[in-house]
């Protein structure tokens, strides 16, 4: 496949400056009409306006406190709280502050005689709605300071409004903190009252709860706490003390248990361990000694002898003295063990004697002390209440003008606050434009039609061929040195510089909707070929509405319809002009048998006949859209051109048209872009404004000269005979 025949890519469209320019410049008649409506009706409603007068009244608010301290010496702290001041502004503008600004101006019968037909006094709920329409609260920043704005059509009600809502603010204040004072006193009143029948009730409960558990007048909580001190000394005491026997007992029975189980020989020893004894240990020394005497007689005699007997005798003795001793010991430690165990005994049975007198006392004191107790709680609750009453008694007879201070009193104002004239007036101008701007675009985004050549090439993706200006006539009535003339020159030589082949001599131009200017643009285009110097011929091929016969003042009695029938042959049907090589062939009388007789044979003998008579061959036709006859010649001619008038049709409509030319086979050239306003748009002005330029210099040259007189023909019918 043959990459030079595929369609190029529509390139991406990037918006300018100028486009904008372009579209306020096209639409700036829009853009004027909404501005002076918007202007004009501000300007007017601004003076129709009343007059409207403001006034403003400055206030400090503060919490709920007295202008002094109170008894306890403290006063709250006053700083900033954007939260009371938000709360402060509902207050102003609820209705117990209100009602009481229009009772004070008494405005429910003056705003009745104002707004009632009946001159009756307003209801109370209408007076409201309409007093919180005229007033305006709002704070001075990162203070405590209020501004109160009042609105009026009368000068002097606007401040007596604004003061008004500020005393009745104040005084609400005043009364809130009295009527809250007031109901801290009755309430400490009535507690003060409860707590005093409580504490006579319980003063006789306690009487008789001393005179049943029989309990001294004088007694009282620190004699109960002595008594409980002696009783629990006296207690810890004796259980230490049982303690400690207990201990020595379980000491000397496990001694006791351990010496029985020695032998008799290791006895003596453990005693004079666990209980040293100097006559046990001196006994134990004397046996050594007499052992060892009794070893070396032994040794050194026989068992007869008598100093041995008496060492012998000596040993034995003191083994006795020994066993004696041992035996009293054991014996001694036997009653050491009864009497700590009786001991034990002892202190336990006292310990348990001392705890049930404790618990007796615990059971006889305590509940008289409790309830003592309960009395004493009870009196510093009526003491603490009876001082906050007296507290709130003085809070109640305080200075309180802090809370609400009016700094600023509210004065008439003798210039009026609306309608701002300058500033509504200003504003109407800018709106006016903006909305006229806003329209202008809004206007370009709905309009599809054709507006430059960069939208018609990338819309066909077609060549533009030429671009011709606004309100072009007949370039045989303007003459060839005409300004207009140069855009049909320009598209001549782009029409010859496109042509593949110099055989190709017939064209015609085709528009998709009527009115696009496609007959004047083909009968000029033939008439500057005509005057370079071609032998050209009009064929006025548009049976439906003809009418180049008119621009050439030529009669349309007979032609191309004759001619097609076989009533006349080419040489009494073409017709010769005042322009010399310009011929013309009018379209007939067309029957209303003979409407498909663009297709005949006959038409296509008649173009291969012309095609060698004239090097040039134009063929007008009718609109390509509802009707066949444009198809037709686009199909038959060598050439097909497609004419789009500025802003008239939609794009949707030209791409269909020139969709309608391929499928029909027609050689589209390219496209003629027709009455375009170069003084509106910039973007054609280079096409034709040097020519314009040029030639109304050239004219203003020629002034003066005697201008040539058109040549003017006849309705005579004028047959030509060249062939």
């Amino acid at each position: 496949m043959d990459s030079s025949k595929t369609t190029p890519e529509a390139p991406e469209t990037k918006l300018h400056f100028l486009d904008y320019w372009r579209v306020i410049r096209i639409r700036k008649a829009v853009i004027l009409i909404v501005f002076l409506l918007v202007a004009i009706t501000t300007t007017v409603v601004t003076f129709l306006l009343p007059p409207t007068y403001s006034s403003m009244v400055r206030i400090q608010v503060e919490k709920n406190q007295s202008d002094t301290a109170g008894l306890d010496g403290r006063q709250a702290y006053t700083g900033f709280d954007p939260f009371f001041l938000q709360t402060e502004f509902k207050v102003i503008q609820s209705g117990a502050v209100l009602d009481q600004a229009i009772q004070e101006l008494n405005l429910l019968e003056v705003w009745g005689k104002k707004y009632n037909s009946d001159g009756s006094n307003l209801k109370p709920h209408d007076g409201r709605e309409i007093l919180k329409k005229l007033i305006s609260v709002q704070d001075v920043r990162n203070t405590s300071l209020i501004d109160i704005g009042a609105y009026s059509d009368d000068m002097q009600e606007a401040p007596d409004i604004a003061n008004a809502v500020a005393k009745a603010y104040q005084n609400f204040r005043l009364q809130s903190k009295t009527n809250v004072t007031q109901g801290g006193i009755n309430a400490y009143r009535k507690q003060l009252q409860e707590k005093e029948v409580e504490i006579h009730a319980a003063q006789l409960a306690l009487n008789q709860m001393r005179r049943t558990n029989e309990i001294p007048d004088l007694a009282d909580q620190s004699t109960f706490s002595a008594v409980r001190l002696l009783h629990t000394g006296t207690l810890e005491r004796t259980e230490q003390n049982r303690l400690e026997a207990a201990a020595n007992l379980r000491r000397f029975e496990t001694f006791y248990s351990q010496l029985l189980t020695n032998s008799p020989v290791e006895l003596p020893f453990s005693l004079a361990h666990l209980f040293p004894d100097v006559g046990l240990t001196s006994l134990l020394d004397s046996l050594a000694l007499a052992q060892q005497q009794l070893t070396r007689k032994k040794q050194d005699l026989s068992e007869n002898h008598p100093d041995y007997k008496s060492a012998l005798a000596m040993v034995n003795k003191i083994d006795e003295q020994i066993s004696e001793k041992v035996k009293g010991m054991m014996i001694g430690l036997s009653i050491q063990v009864n009497g700590y165990r009786q001991q034990v005994e002892q202190w336990t049975a006292d310990v348990k004697k001392q705890e049930g007198e404790d618990i007796a006392l615990m059971a006889k004191y305590s509940p008289y002390f409790d309830a003592k107790r309960d009395l004493e709680e009870l009196l510093k609750a009526k003491y603490a209440i009876k001082l906050r009453l007296v507290q709130e008694s003085v809070e109640l007879d305080l200075p309180t003008v802090s809370m609400v201070k009016i700094i600023d009193k509210a004065e008439p104002n003798l210039k009026p606050y609306r309608p701002r004239k300058a500033l509504n007036i200003g504003l109407g101008v800018v709106v006016g434009l903006f909305m006229g701007v806003a329209l202008a675009f809004f206007i370009e985004y709905l309009d599809t039609s054709v507006k430059t050549i960069d939208d018609v090439e990338r819309t066909l993706q077609a060549p533009v061929l030429a671009v011709i200006p606004q309100n072009v006539g007949s370039l045989l009535d303007e003459g060839p040195e005409s300004p207009h003339a140069e855009a049909y020159r320009v598209l001549r030589t782009n029409i010859l510089f496109s042509r593949k082949d110099d055989t190709l001599n017939t064209l015609t131009v085709i528009s998709g909707g009527a009115g696009e200017g496609k007959s004047t643009t083909l009968f000029n285009l033939a008439t500057v070929f005509a005057q370079n110097g071609s032998r050209v011929l009009v064929v006025d091929s548009d049976l439906r509405r003809p009418s180049i016969h008119k621009v050439l003042r030529l009669s349309n009695a007979i032609g191309l319809t004759n001619y097609l029938l076989r009533q006349n042959t080419l040489e009494q049907v073409i017709q010769t002009t005042s322009l010399t090589n310009l011929d013309f062939l009018p379209s007939g009388k067309l029957p209303s048998s003979s409407m498909g007789i663009l297709s005949s044979p006959q038409m296509r003998e008649m173009i291969q006949e012309l095609k060698r008579r004239y090097d040039f061959v134009f063929f007008d036709s009718p609109p390509i859209m509802g009707v066949s006859d444009a198809q037709v010649l686009a199909s038959e001619v060598d050439m097909v051109l497609q004419v789009i008038q500025y802003r008239r049709y939609p794009q949707q409509m030209t791409i269909r048209t020139k969709q309608m030319i391929q499928k029909a086979g027609g050689n589209l050239m390219g496209l003629v872009l027709n009455n375009i306003n170069m003084s509106q748009d910039e973007n054609y002005y280079y096409y034709s404004g040097y020519y314009q330029d040029y030639y109304s210099k050239r004219d203003d040259d020629d002034e003066g000269k005697p201008a040539k007189k058109a040549a003017k023909g006849t309705d005579k019918v004028d047959l030509k005979a060249k062939y």
